[in-house]
């Protein structure tokens, strides 16, 4: 028997089920009524798995009681030795270590905002992240700890040598007692949790200001978006709720995908999230087949490249049951790769941003085999819709701005009154996509309206790069573009200018930039032209333009 989506839903929200919800303060915004309400409180809820295993990481386990107690004992020391206080900033600079998550819990158990860095930034982009936070302390991997030094800001370090002037998390931390508390703190849901960078269209990174509300309403996001869509391929919703979910993250915890899609989905459900230092398509076959994962988490570069590697078939990968990604442009050919590999499986892909705290859209089962181009439908408690030049709403099919509201929706960026002003006016989150969304309410990205690309889930925002390209002295002019990529979706390229008289190679400008901004935002293609680069009455350059004459596309 065919049920619909307006059942489902019906059926999964109704008063007393895990995903009631209820009105917030008579703004029209839905939320899930059994949320939790802060951060605290999804970690006390977590400490009831006990022995599970929560994190692995190589031949690294911690279980869930562990991780409470080790969270308790840093968020004393933060409090105690660092004098972290309520909306404190501590920032996190180190590649998914269980340390990441042991930073970040405390930080926030400790009443504080947890700030966490791009660990592929370079010295000064993590500088500037670590100053425009206003962080009172950075706990970092030793590889990060070595760029952070000039900041001034207290230092603690883990997996690594610590600086002269900074202290070892394993020192900082000693013996962990079996009886302990966290540090005496009262959260509300609007209070500040997290500040999440992500660059801005000027060029300097924006920090995203989270709340505790978005924060405990994102796992209840991800569960519903799952059940959804168990119950509309005619699963039995008990069944598939009570097995337990074995994550393998592909993604950085950094990222909102790896925090909340992943982090604390599974802190909410009980998981077990398996951690990858870096993404390695036959490392995470062998992690599939040793830890017994359930769900792949990433990007869609990360399902290719595991479907395209060569030693794919020799793994038993029996355990997997979902494969999820977005972030990025999922290749047409991507769902017909994992069905004809992985049949049986259930492929799903996702719309989020970091201004919605991860997840907002999402699309699985036979929704997304019957409509491979759509990011799919909003989850119950968000609220779409298409916007006209004039900021009228546009009727289905037409196409225009996104916006979106919802309890997942942050609070604005972190000291930039303007931009969220303009971002987040009227209620309503403008993404800066253009989509449709067709009669049934599926919705589709049509196009970026930011100038931006994205390399293999990556943002790279394209004046970032040209200003760091106007650094050269030899460059007079540049202008960046996404180059269609199979595996990353798109690479970084650069249409060069130089001044009269001047020379510079490819490398010469990849080494230049390598010093300024992070490794993936470096462009690898280069195209050098004596005019000057077509641009607009109003002086914006013609970037359809350039395409055209470069790659031969639009």
């Amino acid at each position: 028997m065919t049920i619909s989506h307006a059942e489902v839903q019906a059926q999964l929200t109704a008063p007393g089920q895990l995903f009631e919800m209820e009105e917030f303060d008579d703004t029209g915004v839905r939320t899930w009524k059994h949320a939790p309400g802060h951060f605290r409180a999804l970690l006390e809820m977590s400490r009831f798995h006990g022995d599970k295993v929560f994190l692995v990481y190589e031949e690294e386990r911690l279980t869930y009681e562990e991780h409470f107690r080790r969270t308790a004992v840093l968020a004393r020391r933060l409090v105690d030795e660092y004098g972290v206080a309520k909306g404190d900033r501590v920032a996190i600079a180190m590649r998914n270590y269980p340390e990441w998550v042991l930073a970040f819990s405390a930080a926030l158990a400790a009443g504080a905002i947890a700030v966490p860095l791009n660990a592929w930034w370079t010295e000064r982009e993590l500088a500037y992240g670590v100053a425009d936070s206003g962080a009172k302390v950075v706990v970092a991997d030793g590889e990060r700890a070595a760029r952070l030094t000039s900041t001034g800001v207290p230092l603690i370090v883990a997996r690594g040598a610590a600086p002269e002037g900074a202290r070892s998390l394993d020192e900082l931390m000693g013996e962990i007692p079996a009886q302990v508390s966290l540090p005496a703190v009262e959260l509300s849901p609007e209070d500040p949790a997290t500040i999440f960078y992500t660059s801005g269209t000027t060029g300097r990174p924006k920090g995203a200001l989270g709340s505790h509300r978005n924060l405990g309403q994102s796992p209840m996001t991800v569960a519903y978006n799952l059940l959804r869509a168990v119950a509309l391929a005619g699963h039995d919703l008990a069944a598939a709720a009570g097995v337990r979910r074995v994550t393998l993250l592909t993604v950085p915890l950094f990222h909102v995908t790896g925090c909340f899609s992943a982090l604390t989905t599974t802190m909410f459900t009980g998981g077990g999230l398996v951690l990858m230092y870096k993404w390695d398509a036959g490392r995470a076959l062998r992690l599939i087949e040793r830890e017994r994962v359930t769900t792949l988490l990433g990007v869609p570069t990360n399902a290719w490249q595991l479907l395209s590697h060569p030693a794919f078939g020799t793994y038993d990968l029996g355990s997997l049951t979902t494969v999820g990604y977005g972030g990025a442009p999922a290749p047409p050919k991507l769902l017909e790769r994992i069905t004809e590999r992985l049949p049986e499986r259930s492929p799903s892909n996702g719309y989020g941003l970091t201004e919605t705290t991860a997840l907002a859209i999402g699309i699985g089962g036979p929704d997304y085999r019957d409509r491979p181009d759509s990011v799919g439908l909003p989850s119950a408690v968000v609220d779409v819709r298409v916007l006209g030049p004039a900021g009228e709403e546009l009727p289905a099919g037409e196409v225009g701005e996104l916006c979106l509201r919802g309890p997942n929706v942050i609070l604005g960026y972190w000291n930039r009154p303007q931009a969220t002003a303009e971002t987040f006016a009227g209620g309503w989150l403008h993404t800066g996509d253009l989509a449709r969304i067709d009669p049934d309410g599926f919705v589709y990205i049509v196009d970026r309206a930011k100038d931006m690309l994205i390399r293999g889930g990556e943002n790279v925002y394209c004046a970032e790069v040209e200003s760091a390209l106007f650094e050269h002295p030899a460059v007079d002019d540049a202008a960046v573009i996404g180059v269609p990529h199979d595996e990353l979706g798109e690479e970084v390229g650069a249409v060069v200018r130089l001044r009269p008289g001047a020379t510079a190679t490819p490398d010469e400008l990849r080494e230049f930039l390598l010093g300024r901004i992070a490794k993936f935002k470096v462009p690898v293609h280069y195209w050098f032209r004596d005019e000057e680069l077509p641009r607009n009455p109003g002086g914006k350059i013609l970037k359809t333009r350039l395409r055209r004459e470069v790659l031969g596309t639009s």
